[in-house]
């Protein structure tokens, strides 16, 4: 990415910005995540950060010339977490790397119980100290747990205080720690009953929790762990005229690679010998095998159904296709979805409000009251463990992190849930005409004459000049000569006219290829072939003029017939209420053909590309507009659009240009896209619903507001166990997008 920076004198310097990916251990809750984006907003050539709370890692967009990777590292470690550079990591190493996180906590739970249940029986069934010394015993139990197991929770306050804000940590470590403490005081000067076994089945109960909540986040970025795994790992390349089973990592732009029937393609490239039919359905959703041939691109990680042949090596490693869209979807779920800020902010004051709330709890029940300090420290240490914002902090990101890897599975890359967002929000979809809504083929229907000039020898000096240029229209022209095995003539002086046509010459001869623009433009009559052209044009056809710098010689008309899917797709979207558009250089009367054609509700013609973006501006006037292109010459009216949706089956150019690519090149990905982002939106909605109506109703409870009418308190225990299972509760809601069907 480059930017635009002014420095002191008038000069303009253009940098390039980088972006990192960075590992982040020590997060406990959203909380950490406030923290660790306002340190690096305050650090001089940061110009953006993104912290995902659920995948454990932030994306970082820096100037390069002022600050460093290594210095942004040691900017979070410094705040108390372990930051370390995203080296994309194999899915055999990641696999292995979260299994032993999982094992290292599943141990602390199991250490914990060993601790935690008898103090837990003793209290509870033992009420009265029948057995000898049983408030030591009790205090010996819970120890290890507050200060071994527990441990983390104070690092985690500490961190969080030094940094001047709190978190679950802070409230988890001051619950327990009151807890403890007072039973130590207790046990001592005999001044009432200990509650060891609160503090100790509390912190078993919360280490307990984040297992089981991890386990479940890990669920949420299975997509991204599947298509790790579906790498290939070995080739079979030519070297020295052997050959030799190499690994993945070996393999170097220009290798000849040599593929059977069943194996997998080991990297991306182009067939240089032999012909197959390959399934890439990992890619772009489709699950019917494409047929290849000498010439076509092949994608590494596809796999080859029949045929042998041989390909060279054009991407390797980090540039192959699977790879970036890993990184794409990686992206992806780093990057927030505007609702997220509003938890972000929720949870910024919900801690300390939760202390003061712990506070007031006590003094209440203590000296308003008084009920005894043993009840008061029973209700407020409820309060704060009962409050963890956990629930809130994974609401957003769990359902982006499904959401995300959901569409990437059916061929739609979201590149963040900004976008994923934006979706539902849409109130028009304009389409550009060629290669969108329509195949992108255009063949070369009718040559007209009226003059002395053969047909053959209009297709002869057009299909010369068309051959410099890299227009479809152009396409068609050439490949329709070299069927009628036209000799070309010798070309000069080509110049591409935008928007109009081409002009060049042969010998001394100067000729205009193109619209009724150019033929204005160049005061050209053509006025006696306007019945023809409006005839075809009233067809859908694009019909182009072809002349010297005095008169007419022809015309010769060419067809792009709409997509299959074009006319369906653009009624799924209207059923929706989305309004939708087409825009297009063509001339009005070939629009209005197309655009009925494919039900379009209205059409923009004769435009410019440079002036497509001031079409989708006028259209964001009254609403959210998608455009959606080639990812080419629509650039900057994607870039202008709320959402720039890119076709192309994995082009570089569309994954560069779109917010939402769309690997199949169909049209009712569209609708799909939006329905997907619909679906989303709605899981985000009820995960934030549980999370705040879990507070709103858990914390007066844990506060003692039944206890008048019931004579009901609620027990740190099961306050400890609501608060793990309402962040367990908001992950399984976001693993429920996995069987909505879109």
């Amino acid at each position: 990415m480059w930017r635009q920076v002014t420095i002191n004198n008038p000069q303009i310097l253009f940098i390039k910005m980088k972006k990192t990916l960075i590992k982040i251990g020590g997060m406990h809750c959203s909380s950490c995540v406030t923290i660790i984006n306002r340190v690096l907003s305050k650090q001089e050539g940061i110009i953006n950060s993104s912290v995902n709370f659920s995948t454990e890692k932030a994306s970082v967009e820096y100037d390069p010339t002022v600050i460093s990777e290594a210095k942004i590292i040691e900017v979070i470690n410094s705040k108390g977490y372990t930051a370390s550079l995203d080296q994309g990591d194999g899915a055999a190493k990641e696999k292995l790397m979260k299994k032993k996180e999982l094992l290292k906590q599943r141990n602390k739970v199991l250490i914990s119980s060993i601790f935690a249940f008898p103090a837990l029986i003793l209290g509870m069934f033992f009420m009265k100290n029948p057995i000898a010394y049983q408030d030591y015993i009790m205090w010996f139990l819970a120890t290890p747990v507050q200060f071994y197991i527990g441990w983390n929770f104070y690092t985690g306050a500490w961190a969080a205080l030094k940094n001047k804000t709190s978190n679950m940590d802070t409230l988890v470590a001051m619950g327990t720690s009151a807890a403890y403490f007072y039973s130590v005081y207790a046990v001592l000067f005999h001044a009432g009953h200990q509650y060891f076994e609160a503090s100790a089945v509390l912190i078993t109960l919360v280490v307990f929790g984040k297992y089981l909540e991890s386990f479940a986040k890990g669920k949420t970025s299975e997509a991204i762990s599947k298509l790790m795994e579906i790498g290939a790992k070995t080739a079979l390349v030519i070297r020295e005229g052997k050959e030799v089973k190499i690994s993945i990592d070996d393999v170097v732009k220009g290798d000849v690679i040599i593929v059977k029937p069943g194996e997998k393609i080991p990297v991306d490239g182009v067939i240089i010998e032999g012909n197959s039919s390959i399934d890439e359905s990992m890619v772009t959703g489709e699950s019917i095998p494409t047929d290849k041939k000498v010439g076509d691109d092949v994608i590494g990680s596809t796999i080859n159904k029949q045929g042998s042949f041989k390909f060279e090596a054009t991407k390797v490693g980090a540039e192959t296709t699977l790879s970036r869209i890993i990184k794409l979807i990686e992206d992806a779920q780093t990057k927030k979805a505007p609702i997220q800020r509003f938890a972000d902010i929720v949870s910024s004051y919900f801690v300390p409000a939760v202390i003061l709330i712990s506070v007031m709890t006590f003094f209440f029940w203590s000296l308003l009251i008084g009920e005894g300090v043993g009840f008061a420290v029973l209700a407020s240490v409820a309060v704060l463990v009962i409050a963890c914002p956990c629930a809130l902090g994974l609401a957003t990101p769990t359902a982006i992190m499904v959401g995300t890897g959901k569409g990437a599975k059916n061929g739609i890359l979201i590149k963040g849930g900004d976008s994923l967002e934006m979706a539902h929000r849409l109130k028009y979809v304009l389409f550009d005409k060629t290669g969108t809504i329509t195949k992108g083929k255009p063949e070369v229907t009718e040559i007209i004459t009226l003059g002395n000039i053969s047909k053959g020898k209009v297709l002869e000096i057009a299909g010369s000049i068309e051959k410099n240029s890299e227009h479809p229209l152009a396409e068609a022209i050439v490949e329709e000569a070299t069927k009628k095995r036209i000799i070309w003539n010798k070309v000069s002086k080509f110049k591409a006219l935008v928007g109009m046509g081409v002009e060049a010459s042969i010998g001394r001869k100067q000729y205009y290829f193109g619209n009724v623009k150019l033929m204005n433009d160049k005061r050209i009559d053509y006025k006696e072939y306007i019945e023809e052209m409006t005839a075809l044009e009233s067809q859908g056809k694009t019909v182009m003029i072809l002349s010297d710098s005095d008169v007419a010689y022809g015309i010769i008309a060419v067809a792009d017939e709409i997509k299959e899917d074009s006319a369906f797709a653009i009624n799924l979207l209207h059923k929706m209420g989305i309004k939708t558009y087409m825009i297009t250089g063509d001339n009005k009367r070939t629009a209005s053909a197309i655009a009925k054609k494919a039900g379009v509700q209205g059409f923009f013609a004769e435009v410019l590309p440079e002036d497509k973006a001031n079409y989708v501006k006028q259209l964001q006037r009254n609403g959210k507009v998608a455009m959606v292109g080639d990812g080419i010459n629509d650039a900057p009216a994607l870039a202008q659009a709320n959402i720039g949706i890119a076709m192309g089956s994995g082009t570089d150019v569309a994954m560069e240009t779109g917010d939402i690519v769309l690997m199949r090149n169909s049209l009712v990905d569209v609708a799909r896209a939006i329905k997907l982002s619909k679906i989303t939106m709605a899981k985000i909605k009820q995960n934030m619903f549980w999370a705040l109506a879990y507070n709103a109703l858990g914390i007066p409870i844990a506060a003692g507001a039944l206890y008048p009418f019931t004579g009901w308190l609620l027990s740190p225990m099961i306050a400890g166990g609501a608060m793990a299972m309402s962040s367990v509760s908001v992950i399984t809601n976001s693993l429920l997008l996995k069987r909505k069907k879109f």
